[in-house]
């Protein structure tokens, strides 16, 4: 019965996984589970409360009654019609009209006063950092429409008369915002956008005159041309990133050496790539936070990143002596989800390397355990650098001539990227 109702709304699997996730805040399905379920394969034991509750709310039938052959269900009930108004409202929708209500209130206090307080500044400093550290951990449609608000209250404020202490922070605050928006266009695989809107968010950091940010955002840039495949542009942009990073002490230091370590071994070129691994994890050495490190999230490099941008340097280079050993460690360094260092696209991109050493050790049951849970992720995670990360596993297999022992990764690869986000429906 599943399987006929999922077919009758004319969804793909991963399509009703985004508005199941919608439907209840503690259920998580992936789309392979979901189509599992469809075809009979699972049963309902297994299922959470949380679960069941989604399912029920989307289709109005019980899980029992969904997982049993269309026609047994026909003789018992008819089929709920296709029709969207007979859908059961998800739980929690006064919270949700709370949430809006209070985003109402916050924006009329911004922008009905005749300056900028220095409250106003302030909240949206915190509104700012709220966005930063939730970028790592949650999927970018979740906090998309939060950003784009953000970027365009703090413009309008700035074509506004200000202080010139008031311009300097909400030029600083309008900066990172942007380049978060930057990242978020570089995830949907736009690396137009997402240059243009690095080049805005570098013009308000002048305005700031911020060499940690200044830093920063070239360090986002660098990053932008590696996953575009522009790999010499992305060793210019950490190049440049270093000068204002020596006049500043903050973790930006630590990333532009290691951007250009990945950069480099894209290249091929292994010596000058350890060159900059050994220089970025020396700059920790020297490191104090600045006021981008306080923000947190995306606006701070920490240890684990490092780890893993090392690993995914040495994963261009096959065979190369320390390729596992630093793969392994940048696996272990996102192995607890409680830490505030965790980011899902670091974790995918660490076990798509570990993959990688594996496969070039001739070890494929070894690289399927590390990209499997990869290959779980929800199509809303499924962002550009990972879509990359995965198919260069693929790629792998292919010139280590092991395609024939890994016919599943395979087949499982290819059906995972054909779903990335961008292609979801907006």
């Amino acid at each position: 019965m599943l399987e006929h109702l999922i077919q009758q709304r004319n969804r793909t699997y991963e399509e009703m996984v985004v508005e199941f996730s919608r439907l209840d805040e503690h259920a998580t399905i992936s789309a392979r589970h979901l189509g599992r379920l469809a075809r009979g394969e699972r049963g309902s034991t297994g299922a959470t409360p949380a679960t069941r509750r989604a399912l029920q709310s989307m289709f109005g039938m019980s899980l029992e009654d969904l997982l049993r052959p269309y026609q047994s269900v026909l003789e018992v009930t008819p089929p709920p019609a296709n029709d969207s108004s007979l859908v059961l409202p998800s739980p929690g929708n006064e919270r949700s009209i709370l949430v809006m209500a209070a985003d109402r209130a916050r924006r009329f206090a911004l922008l009905t006063s005749e300056s900028t307080t220095p409250e106003a500044v302030d909240q949206l400093r915190d509104d700012v950092q709220r966005l930063a550290l939730a970028y790592p951990q949650r999927p970018l449609p979740e906090i998309l429409g939060d950003l784009a608000e953000t970027q365009d209250t703090l413009f309008t404020l700035l074509e506004r008369r200000q202080t010139p202490q008031q311009a300097r922070q909400l030029h600083f605050l309008a900066s990172v915002t942007s380049g978060l928006l930057a990242k978020a266009s570089h995830d949907l695989a736009d690396p137009h956008a997402a240059m243009l809107q690095a080049r805005t968010a570098i013009l308000c950091a002048d305005q700031a005159d911020h060499n940690g940010l200044r830093a920063w955002l070239r360090g986002l840039q660098s990053l932008v041309s590696y996953w575009a495949g522009r790999y010499a542009e992305s060793v210019r942009y950490a190049e440049m990133g270093t000068v204002f990073a020596s006049r500043s002490s903050g973790t930006a230091s630590v990333w532009l050496p290691v951007s250009a370590a990945r950069a480099y071994a894209a290249l091929g070129n292994s010596e000058k790539a350890m060159t900059a691994i050994r220089a970025a994890e020396e700059a920790w050495h020297h490191v104090e936070p600045d006021e981008m490190d306080e923000l947190g999230g995306t606006c701070t490099f920490n240890q684990p990143r490092t780890v893993y941008y090392a690993a995914d340097a040495l994963a261009w280079l096959p065979g190369h002596e320390q390729a596992v050993g630093y793969a392994e460690r940048a696996v272990a360094a996102y192995a607890d989800r409680r830490d505030p260092a965790w980011a899902f696209g670091d974790q995918a991109g660490s076990q798509a390397d570990l993959a990688i050493a594996r496969i070039a050790a001739g070890e494929i049951e070894g690289a399927y355990e590390a990209v499997s849970p990869v290959l779980d992720l929800e199509p809303s995670q499924r962002i550009n650098g990972i879509i990359h990360s995965v198919q260069r596993v693929h790629q792998a297999v292919s010139r280590a001539g092991l395609a024939a022992e890994a016919t599943d990764m395979i087949e499982q690869i290819e059906d995972f990227t054909t779903t990335p986000l961008r292609s979801l429906p907006r």
